[in-house]
């Protein structure tokens, strides 16, 4: 495995080392916090097993970032690909799988393209969101196809209390005009959200490629401000009936215009949509079946200098029940999931849709200071058939501040409708990717906060790739990722802290030219560290970013170099409701690409107005 420079290991062990000496006494929100995604029932964070990074409201709110992918840059284990600014598309890697191996849930519904198999990230506004769970190993067991790497569940905003008015304005480098406002109330038996935002952007030269015949990047030179703009609107509500039933229901809309550059198509209009509903019935203590449905939609339709090109609109429809029994000590979860993915594009698909049955059963104990989590899923998939995976999950609690985890557990990842179906390339035959992954974790939860030190691996078989000879996805490769995480969260002598390093090695060790090489785009070495103080009602913080070079290709010959970035904010509460916020980012304007010729922003600034009634 590489290794970190010397001035990277040397910072990041002091912190480490600094953090657990401390006999700071204030105690971190994060050992609150409830989580579910990492066992799809309720419990606080430290109690549970697996590595889970959560990000809230008042994160979202202090960081300043100006996009999904910018929050979720610096999370342990995450690698982000962008293609040229906001709105361009944006590659997510969870410890060093592929970007299509990250299953995204949106309040509890399946998110992304049905053709492409991922999610565009760059489309969902941060002024939607309330919560970010980041859970970090394979979780097919509980969520079926995809979830490989882990699973990202975003969940829209919360009413919290009284009615509550929140408005935002925001303009910066670019052109960059943001503006939101939003209303939630929550009373004895019903609560309501609304919420609408607006992000426009003249951006900049997404792309310096090169045209063909010697070509790269996007295969044209095109040197001109490629803009994004994305108009969203967010509406919720819930209520309950008794004691004993309740019913929530949830829609979300952002509709997106961007350029970019391209040879064959430069303009794209589209929309992500999901829709959700969720009926909970808890008729005793050790009894509460939950019963939802949803729908998501990722719509896109491509131009060439405003003339239309083509379609790729993805619809899909889920639906489940699930069933959570005390009994003694233990915790057990059983359900039924269903989904089917419709293809309606002005390309002619082969197959235009499929469905997805699976019947998935949990149990959770605790045993004195240890605890156990194991799980099974068997899926049902209507073009490749069934397939079986299972995981286990053990803690033991030295301490009440000191616990060992060890995990191991199997994915798989159902090949998309580009991969099968795709005139002229698809390959019907094709077997879905699976794995096998491996995790031994220490974590801390002192006084001051938590930290925590992952050790992993995963092995992938029946990689999709391209075939040059045959010019059709084929299974052939296989992947073995190795891994070490360390973070940190909490608060340190009056500061807020939140810090990560991630060190990993990820290969292909399949036959063919790329056997034995790095996997492209996930950089070996990368760390983060945010550091926050409040002043009275002023405060300030920042953001030190680094990333190893890596290369861009499976032939591991593009190199992208590596980079350091530098973040800094500010903020003035000269209200109880009002706030001025200042951010300027990349400060030290450094030229950096994550992926080969997408050019990244360089030094940049926001100034924001916020409303918040108390």
């Amino acid at each position: 495995m590489h290794r970190f420079s010397s001035n990277t290991a040397a910072l990041t062990a002091a912190i480490l080392v600094s953090l657990s000496c401390s006999d700071a006494q204030a105690q971190s929100k994060a050992l609150d916090r409830v989580v579910v995604t990492g066992s799809r029932t309720a419990q606080t964070q430290d109690a549970s097993l697996a590595a889970i990074t959560v990000f809230d409201r008042s994160d979202i709110e202090r960081r300043q970032v100006g996009s999904l992918i910018d929050l979720l840059r610096g999370v342990p284990g995450v690698s982000i690909a962008n293609s040229g600014g906001a709105g361009m598309v944006s590659a997510v890697f969870l410890r060093g799988t592929e970007a299509r191996h990250v299953l995204v849930l949106v309040d509890g519904v399946r998110m992304g393209s049905a053709t492409t198999g991922t999610f565009a990230f760059q489309d969902l506004p941060l002024e939607q969101i309330e919560r970010i769970e980041v859970v970090r190993g394979p979780f097919s067991s509980l969520y079926g196809s995809d979830a490989v790497g882990g699973v990202i569940q975003i969940f829209t905003r919360q009413a919290k209390g009284t009615p509550q008015i929140n408005a935002q304005m925001s303009v910066g480098s670019f052109s960059t005009l943001k503006a939101g406002a939003g209303i939630n109330a929550r009373g004895e038996s019903g609560w309501y959200s609304v919420h609408a935002g607006l992000h426009e952007t003249d951006g900049f030269n997404a792309c310096r490629g090169r045209p063909f015949p010697n070509g790269a990047g996007c295969f044209t030179d095109e040197p001109d401000d490629d803009g994004y703009t994305n108009r969203s609107l967010q509406l919720a509500g819930g209520w309950a009936f008794s004691p004993v039933v309740s019913l929530e229901a949830r829609a979300l809309r952002a509709e997106f215009e961007t350029e970019f550059d391209g040879s064959f198509t430069n303009e794209m209009t589209g929309a992500q949509q999901v829709l959700s509903s969720r009926l909970e019935v808890k008729p005793s203590e050790t009894l509460m079946l939950a019963f939802r449905l949803g729908q998501s939609e990722d719509l896109a339709d491509n131009f060439r200098e405003g003339r239309y090109s083509s379609s790729f609109d993805t619809e899909r429809r889920s639906g489940g029940v699930q069933a959570d029994v005390g009994l003694g000590d233990g915790l057990l979860s059983t359900g039924i999931d269903y989904y089917r993915d419709e293809v309606t594009s002005s390309t002619a698909y082969t197959v235009q849709a499929r469905t997805q049955k699976a019947l998935f059963a949990q149990w959770q104990q605790s045993f004195g200071r240890a605890a156990l989590q194991l799980a099974a899923r068997r899926d049902d998939d209507s073009q490749f058939g069934g397939k079986t995976t299972g995981s286990a999950l053990w803690g033991l609690s030295f301490s009440d501040a000191l616990r060992l985890t060890a995990s191991a557990g199997n994915a798989f990842r159902a090949p998309s409708f580009n991969d099968l179906y795709f005139p002229g390339f698809g390959n019907p035959n094709l077997r879905p990717e699976t794995s096998t992954s491996y995790e031994l974790g220490l974590r801390g939860t002192p006084g001051w906060g938590g930290w925590g030190l992952s050790l992993f691996r995963t092995e992938i078989d029946e990689l999709i790739s391209f075939d040059p000879v045959l010019f059709i996805p084929v299974n052939i490769n296989r992947s073995r990722i190795d891994g070490l995480e360390a973070s940190a969260e909490g608060q340190l002598a009056g500061f807020d802290l939140r810090a990560s390093a991630t060190l990993l090695d990820a290969r292909s060790v399949g036959a063919g030219v790329s056997d034995q090489r790095e996997l492209p785009r996930r950089a070996p070495r990368s760390a983060q560290i945010d550091l926050d103080r409040r002043f009275g009602e002023f405060s300030a913080g920042a953001s030190l970013f680094a990333a190893s070079a890596r290369f861009d290709d499976p032939r591991n010959r593009v190199r992208l170099a590596g980079y350091a970035t530098l973040d800094l904010r500010m903020a003035w509460q000269f209200r109880p409701d009002w706030s001025l916020q200042f951010a300027g980012n990349n400060l030290f304007d450094r030229t950096y690409e994550t992926a080969a010729f997408y050019n990244q922003p360089g030094r940049n600034w926001t100034l924001s107005l916020r409303f918040n009634s108390r």
